[in-house]
């Protein structure tokens, strides 16, 4: 029989006293623990959880800054800033995506468009990267979405500025655009004002290449909140410091009305002053608004613009390359006179010129031709015949000096340069000997060689001037440009030649100014864009296929001031298409009043201004599936 064992009072008071002893230790340790890292909150690291309690009691916002101005040469304005109020997403902050965007497109009236395009670039949008929902709203919308943001968690409202383009279309090639920063650019640098609603930086154009001159320095601004995020009251506010303007050499009327000129028309007008190398006006038409693609396109006016067989996004006269046709006779001429040709030799021309067993054309049958009379008639036989005589690889470096083939150091995100044959660069290109028929195709401006309408714009404007003119963007003080290599005698001839073009018998009289005291001198040309047999010629038939039409020229023609270049694609002829847009151009420049009531009545036979036709065309796309635009429309 098991005996059990007697548990005496003492015994148990001695257990009981142990336990109690080891758990008030316990106890004892993690107060002291606790006690201990209390005290170390509260002084060791009283300012760090002072800094959070006071992060949460105080909101800071960065303010993005205003960017710098574009101003013309006379200090006009050609892109600023306006006041507006915006309001945009952020997508970490978004907790119920398909109710906030469909209360936000009720309070704001937003399109189907717009609330399309808003999802797209959620879906696109990465972090804290702001995703605009709509700007320019006027106070009572911008007030709707103001209260009732305690519902609206991830939309953020915000009274700050927007950049805005007064010239719209006209100037869209010249200055670019601004955008908000893709999702790449932020993984790049990731600076917190890249995020913040609101900011924009340059997309294209100088907006891109002149950003860290425009972009200033951002602000900021305190705000006592609640736990909920509701403001309480304003702290304090450092503001912004704007960007630095910017002075272009445009003269933004002048540029204004080229573009408006070219009306329905895909070309360019660049005009130079011939004494500086100021660019006046580089328009390109047809082009895109920058104030919607900086406020974020939508997918109908960027089918609008996609489905144009114009190419508005291309900027013509820097990135267009066109056979120079015989716009080129002038520069020719120079290089013969520089070769020891006498320009009143004459040449007999029976409508063509025999090279072999082959006739290259003439455009009609001229008789006896000098130089002057063979640039005032256009005569293909006269440069056929001097431009073999002496050979292309000695008026390769003319074109060259004059302009054609070269690259400027302008502030542009790109350039195309053109080609100026001869015979190294034809074994060096084809791995082939040069030819006499190229010969003859180049020096009247077909065959191998292109060029921008810039740069024969410039070599206009050197031609009438004599000056190494360099072409210049941006408005400074710089050193007197030098003398070209050829002598005033021989510049006299071929300006002599020019003046006839437009003010003798010659292929431009139609384009002369209707000013009495002012004359310009220029000269047509024909380009070809493909080889077509026959009588045709590229003047008839589908658009695409039909010649390119260019003028260059200068005025006035006794004392020169203004070079200027026309290019218009596919117009069929230089003096059909590009000389008239030529005349009322110059025409603007010494009577704005007369040159603005012709083309006032040409827009009435276009269907209005450029805003006013693009509006037409956007409403005519409404309501057409169209495929989204890409987040960058550069790319």
């Amino acid at each position: 029989m098991k005996i059990e064992k007697q548990i005496t009072s003492g015994q148990l008071d001695f257990t009981f006293s142990r336990r109690a002893l080891f758990v008030g230790g316990v106890q004892a340790a993690i107060g002291a623990t606790v006690a201990a890292r209390m005290s170390y909150i509260a002084v060791a690291d009283n300012e760090k959880y002072k800094l959070l309690a006071e992060s949460n009691r105080v909101n800071l916002t960065i303010i993005p800054p205003r960017r710098g101005w574009f101003i013309d040469r006379y200090g006009k304005p050609i892109a600023t800033n306006r006041a507006d109020f915006r309001v945009d997403i952020i997508p970490d902050r978004l907790v119920r995506k398909d109710e906030t965007v469909a209360t936000l497109a009720e309070l704001l009236s937003l399109s189907s468009d717009d609330v399309d395009r808003i999802n797209r670039e959620l879906k696109q949008a990465q972090g804290f990267q702001p995703v605009q929902v709509a700007d320019g709203l006027d106070y009572e919308r911008f007030a709707a979405v103001s209260v009732r943001l305690p519902d609206l968690p991830g939309v953020s409202p915000r009274h700050g500025y927007s950049r805005f383009y007064p010239s719209g279309a006209a100037v869209g090639h010249l200055v670019g655009y601004v955008g908000t920063v893709s999702a790449e650019e932020y993984e790049k640098n990731k600076n917190p004002l890249l995020i913040t609603p609101g900011f924009k930086v340059g997309k294209d154009g100088l907006e891109k290449t002149l950003e860290v001159k425009l972009q200033g320095e951002p602000g900021a601004k305190r705000t006592e909140v609640t736990a909920r995020g509701k403001i309480i009251r304003e702290l304090t506010t450092r503001p912004d410091i704007p960007g630095k303007p910017v002075q272009l050499t445009i003269d933004i009327d002048l540029h204004n009305y080229a573009a408006r000129r070219l009306g329905l028309e895909s070309g360019s007008v660049v005009v130079f002053d011939c004494l500086t190398g100021d660019i006046l006006t580089m328009a390109s038409m047809p082009c895109y608004d920058p104030n919607s693609f900086s406020d974020g396109i939508g997918r109908i006016e960027w089918k609008m613009l996609n489905s144009d067989d114009h190419i508005p996004m291309l900027n013509k006269a820097l990135q267009g390359l066109y056979p120079p046709g015989s716009t080129l006779k002038p520069m020719a001429a120079l290089a013969l006179l520089k070769h020891g040709v006498d320009p009143e030799e004459t040449v007999s021309c029976g409508g063509g010129y025999r090279l072999g067993n082959r006739v290259f054309k003439c455009l009609g049958r001229h008789g006896s031709m000098n130089m002057t009379s063979a640039i005032m008639k256009s005569c293909n036989t006269y440069f056929y015949s001097m431009g073999r005589r002496i050979g292309y690889d000695k008026i390769a470096p003319i074109a060259r000096e004059l302009g054609l083939g070269q690259e400027f150091e302008l502030p542009f995100p790109s350039q195309r340069y053109g080609t100026v044959p001869d015979s190294e660069w034809k074994l060096r290109k084809l791995g082939q000997d040069w030819t006499e028929s190229d010969t003859l195709n180049a020096v009247i401006g077909q065959g191998y060689i292109i060029a921008s309408p810039f740069q024969l714009g410039l070599m206009s404007a050197r031609i009438a001037s004599g000056l190494n003119i360099h072409p210049e963007i941006i408005k400074a003080n710089r050193a007197a440009p030098v003398p070209l290599s050829f002598s005033t005698e021989h510049l006299d001839v071929v300006r002599k030649g020019m003046d006839l073009v437009v003010n003798g018998a010659g292929t431009a009289v139609r384009s002369r100014l209707p000013l009495e005291t002012i004359k310009m001198a220029g000269k047509t040309g024909t380009a070809q864009v493909r080889r077509i047999e026959g009588a045709q010629r590229g003047q008839s038939g589908a658009w695409k296929y039909r010649d390119h039409g260019l003028f260059v020229c200068f005025a006035p023609v006794d004392n020169p001031r203004y070079g200027a270049a026309v290019v218009i694609e596919h117009g069929l002829g230089g003096a059909r298409a590009a000389a008239p847009i030529a005349k009322d151009v110059l025409t603007f420049i010494y009577d704005p009043a007369q040159a603005t009531q012709a083309l006032e009545a040409l827009e009435a036979g276009w269907g209005g201004n450029i805003e006013q036709r693009m509006a037409s065309k956007y409403a005519s796309f409404q309501g057409q599936p169209a495929a989204p635009p890409p987040i960058d429309p550069t790319t």
